[in-house]
């Protein structure tokens, strides 16, 4: 029972909290249907909006492109009619076209008929003038009375005078402008190297003679039965003259270095006073050591005088020796060393190596100082000896080629030749035999005088200018240029001399009246 009564009021307050349930329920449910409707109506209302303002931009997009398509269209129909415009000025100007090229082609059809009528023309003219220049031909071998082959000689003849004629003015054409540039800057190149060297030059005897203080020391020289002179001759090998000349012995020898050795013993035999062979034998030892010394002295003074620097002892020996050989009594060692100085000086101005230049003008005359030695001339003995002690390619060719006997490889081959001229041509350098002298100038005279034409040649300035008179009347100005150029070749091909030769040929007329 008790049971009960206390359910009862928990029943109740269930049931009235589900009745407050309910209502509240019912209550939440109206407010959200309410909101639902709200919300679907501004749903429904911002879908109308958006749908219209979409509408709208279409409306205008569409309207813009609708503005492009127009404004492209009425482009392309302009240039469409452009286009068409072109066309038709093409048509017309094709057309204008066509017209000429119809109305060229008919000129040229007449000016084709015209040419032809005229070659016909020609034609008969050419073989009316063929017959005319045949008749004449005819009647000016009956006129004449020359043949077809003397006829053509006579034309040939006066050909070869007219190019002949052309051939001199040309050499006077080409030898002016030469002359114009070449001529001045030899000069100048050669004159400066002349004037920068302006050495002394002397000539060395090539006799040497004893003085000695009375003839009786002529006897003692000679000695009992000849002794004392045979035994020098043998230990000097050189000979000994004595002979009725007072106050003098002559001492002769091929060899330089020897008669210098025995003159030296000879004074000092004679100032010694004990002339016998012992004393000759060792007087004569004792100078020929004091000769190689003075040898070697004298080539390395030769070589640093002249700059060159790191030869052999051979060849400064060599060199040394040089002092005591002459060439037309021009002392070879001196005119080495005046060519070694030209020829630096020469190269120097052609902007080459002075060095080397120097050194193949020092050393080209060397096999001077061997070639009664070694088999050959002094060109190809000095050769093969800067060969075999070590000398470059340059100065071996400058030794072998400076007399232009043979091809020339090297510019200082070339520098030492000119030089060596230089040297020896210079006023005094070198004398000639009179017969010589004679003979060289007879030979040059006598070659020009060969030539036709020529009335006399004169060999003047010891043969270094051959002036030649010619006939005025067999040969004129041009012809005299083409034989001064022809002289000259002769010259060099036949000839042998120093220097150069100067061709200068005269050509004069003169016309002479009386008045009276």
């Amino acid at each position: 029972m008790e049971t009960t009564q206390a359910v009862l009021p928990a029943i109740g307050a269930l049931a009235a909290g589900v009745g407050v349930g309910w209502f509240v329920d019912r209550l939440l449910r109206g407010a959200t249907y309410k909101r639902r409707d709200e919300i679907l109506a501004l749903a429904e209302r911002d879908a109308d909006s958006l749908r219209k303002s979409q509408e709208l931009a279409g409306k205008v997009d569409l309207l813009a492109r609708r503005e492009e398509l127009e404004k492209e269209m009425s482009r392309v129909r302009d240039e469409l009619r452009e286009q068409e415009r072109r066309l038709d000025r093409r048509e017309s100007t094709l057309g204008d076209q066509q017209q000429d090229i119809a109305k060229k082609e008919r000129m040229l059809e007449v000016t084709q008929k015209k040419l032809a009528e005229n070659g016909e023309t020609l034609e008969a003219r050419e073989n009316e003038l063929t017959q005319i220049l045949k008749q004449q031909q005819d009647q000016l071998y009956k006129i004449t009375g020359l043949s077809a082959s003397a006829a053509q000689d006579l034309l040939l003849g006066k050909l070869n005078q007219e190019l002949r004629n052309e051939t001199g003015a040309i050499i006077l054409k080409h030898e002016a402008e030469l002359k114009q540039n070449s001529d001045k800057l030899a000069r100048e190149i050669i004159g400066m190297a002349v004037q920068r060297y302006a050495a002394s030059h002397t000539s060395a005897s090539t006799v040497s003679s004893v003085d000695i203080p009375n003839d009786e020391m002529k006897g003692r020289i000679i000695g009992r039965e000849g002794r004392n002179i045979r035994a020098f001759e043998k230990a000097t090998g050189v000979d000994v003259i004595v002979d009725d000349t007072p106050g003098v012995v002559i001492v002769s020898a091929f060899d330089a270095v020897r008669r210098e050795t025995a003159k030296l013993s000879l004074v000092k035999l004679i100032q010694d006073g004990r002339i016998h062979p012992s004393r000759i034998e060792e007087i004569v030892a004792e100078t020929q050591k004091e000769m190689a010394v003075h040898i070697r002295r004298l080539g390395q003074e030769g070589a640093q005088e002249a700059g060159i620097h790191g030869l052999h002892e051979k060849l400064v020996d060599l060199m040394g020796r040089l002092s005591f050989r002459t060439s037309y009594s021009q002392n070879v060692l001196r005119h080495s060393i005046e060519v070694s100085f030209l020829t630096g000086m020469l190269a120097e101005q052609l902007q080459l190596d002075g060095n080397m230049a120097r050194r193949c003008g020092f050393l080209h005359d060397i096999g001077k100082a061997a070639d009664h030695e070694m088999e050959g001339g002094h060109p190809k003995v000095g050769a093969e000896l800067l060969k075999r002690y070590g000398e470059g390619p340059e100065v071996v060719h400058a030794a072998l080629g400076h007399h232009d006997d043979i091809r020339v490889d090297y510019i200082y081959t070339v520098l030492v030749a000119a030089a060596d001229a230089i040297s020896a041509a210079r006023p005094g350098a070198r004398r000639e035999t009179l017969e010589k002298y004679v003979k060289r100038l007879e030979e040059l005279e006598g070659l020009a005088c060969g030539f036709p034409g020529v009335d006399h040649a004169y060999a003047v300035q010891a043969g270094r200018e051959i002036r030649i008179v010619v006939d005025a009347r067999q040969v004129n100005d041009r012809e005299a240029a083409r034989m001064a150029h022809d002289i000259a070749k002769a010259i060099e091909q036949a000839l042998t001399y120093p220097g150069e030769v100067k061709v200068n040929v005269l050509r004069e007329t003169r016309h002479i009246e009386i008045a009276r």
